[in-house]
C-alpha cells in the first residue's frame, strides 16, 4: 500500500473513532432532555404561580412596603446579571447566545449610567470574563445536575444578601437574570429577565385575565411577603437553573449530531480518496507492465 493510501486510511480511522464518541453524546444527552425535562415540568407551575400571586397582590395593594417591590431603587446604581452557562463544552451554541445577551444586558445597563455586577454559573462564563482579565463578582463552577436546587437556594441566598446590604461596596439596586427558556428539544430561546425590582403584573385582554382572590393576611402583609419573596427569588433562580440545564442537553444533542453527520462525511470523502489513490497506484503498475513488455519485443529480446 502506497503512502497516500496509508495517510488516507489513518483519516478514516481517526473520523470513525471521533464518530462513535459524537454518537455515545449524543445518546447520552437525548437520555437526559427526558429527565430535565420533567424536573422542569414539576417546577414551573409553582414559580409562576408564585409570581402571579405576589404580582397580584403587589398590583392591588396599598399596603405593602418591600425594598424588592421599589420601582425607585436608585442607591449605588449597581445592577446585577445573573449568567447561566454551560459547564462543559460540546454544546453547540448554548453558552455563546447567552454570553452574547448578557454583554447586550450590560452595555444598555452601561448607557442608562448603571455599573453591572457580573454573577455567573458555569465554565463557559466564568474563563469568557478571567480571559478578559474581568472575574466576576461571583461564581459557580463545576456544578452538578443532581445538585441544581441546592444551587438554586445557595445563589438565591447570595444574591438576596447582596439586595439587601447596605454596604454600598456591595448593595445592587437590581437583579436580571439571563438563561435559556426550554420550550421543547426543537425550541428553546436566550431569555433575560428582571427580577428585583419585581415589576407589576402584565396586563392582558379581558377575556384571559385571571380573577384574583381578595387576600387577607395574617399577622400582617408585610410579614407575609417578607416571607414570600426570599422563595419567590429561590423557586424562580433554580427553575431557570433546570431549564438551562434542559436546553444544555437538547443543544448538545444537536451539536453531536452535526458533528457525527460531518464525521461521516469525512469518511465517505477519505474513503473515495483512498479508493481513487489506489486505482491510480494498480493503473501505474499496469502501465509499467505493458511499457515494460512493449520495450521487450521491440528490442526483439525473449524471456527464458
Amino acid at each position: 500500500m502506497g503512502a497516500q493510501q496509508r495517510v488516507y486510511k489513518q483519516k478514516i480511522r481517526s473520523a470513525q473513532g471521533m464518530k462513535k464518541i459524537f454518537k455515545a453524546k449524543e445518546m447520552v444527552a437525548a437520555s437526559r432532555i427526558a429527565k430535565a425535562h420533567a424536573r422542569v415540568t414539576a417546577t414551573t407551575p409553582y414559580a409562576e404561580a408564585l409570581t402571579r400571586a405576589i404580582g397580584s397582590v403587589a398590583s392591588h395593594s396599598d399596603e405593602i412596603r418591600h425594598p424588592f417591590l421599589d420601582a425607585d431603587r436608585h442607591e449605588t446604581g449597581r445592577a446585577g446579571i445573573l449568567m447561566i452557562t454551560a459547564d462543559r463544552g460540546m454544546t453547540g451554541p448554548y453558552s455563546h447566545n447567552v454570553i452574547r445577551a448578557a454583554e447586550q444586558l450590560a452595555n444598555t445597563l452601561r448607557d442608562q449610567g448603571k455599573e453591572p455586577v457580573m454573577y455567573v454559573v458555569g465554565r463557559k462564563g466564568d474563563s469568557y470574563y478571567r480571559f478578559r482579565n474581568r472575574p466576576p463578582q461571583h461564581s459557580w463552577t463545576p456544578y452538578k445536575e443532581n445538585e441544581l436546587p441546592e444551587l438554586g437556594r445557595e445563589i438565591a441566598k447570595l444574591v438576596t444578601q447582596d439586595l439587601l446590604s447596605e454596604d454600598p461596596a456591595v448593595h445592587l439596586d437590581e437583579l436580571y437574570v439571563v438563561g435559556t427558556r426550554f420550550e421543547s428539544r426543537f425550541q428553546q430561546y436566550t431569555k433575560s429577565i428582571r427580577m428585583v425590582p419585581m415589576g407589576l403584573v402584565e396586563a392582558e385582554s379581558e377575556e384571559h385575565r385571571p380573577v384574583y382572590p381578595l387576600y387577607e393576611f395574617a399577622p400582617d402583609a408585610d410579614t407575609v411577603i417578607e416571607e414570600l419573596l426570599p422563595r419567590y427569588i429561590r423557586s424562580r433562580i433554580t427553575n431557570i437553573l433546570l431549564q438551562a440545564m434542559a436546553s444544555e442537553h437538547a443543544s448538545t444533542q444537536r451539536a453531536m449530531k452535526t458533528a457525527t453527520d460531518n464525521a461521516e462525511t469525512q469518511i465517505r470523502k477519505f474513503t473515495r480518496m483512498a479508493n481513487s489513490a489506489r486505482q491510480a497506484e494498480i493503473t501505474q503498475e499496469i502501465t509499467e507492465i505493458v511499457g515494460g513488455a512493449d520495450a521487450l519485443s521491440g528490442s526483439g529480446r525473449t524471456e527464458r
